[in-house]
């Protein structure tokens, strides 16, 4: 099991590095993307305003499942 602490400020570089290998993962199913993407994190009054940002080629086509 994963050990993960609530109520932080900020995300270390390495969970950040973590974190957006994983979405590039994710992204690489739905767009052929150009650049790295990039990972703001900015503190609200209800949690945190979290925007991920990268440059895309074109949107891959998905097909349904039968």
């Amino acid at each position: 099991m994963k050990n993960i602490v609530l109520e932080r400020d900020d995300m270390s570089e390495f969970e950040r590095s973590l974190f957006l290998k994983d979405l590039k993962k994710v992204t690489a199913e739905y767009f052929e993307t150009e650049t790295n993407p990039a990972l703001e994190i900015t503190r609200t009054e209800n949690g945190f305003l979290v925007c991920v940002i990268f440059s895309a080629r074109r949107i891959k086509s998905v097909k349904q499942p039968l």
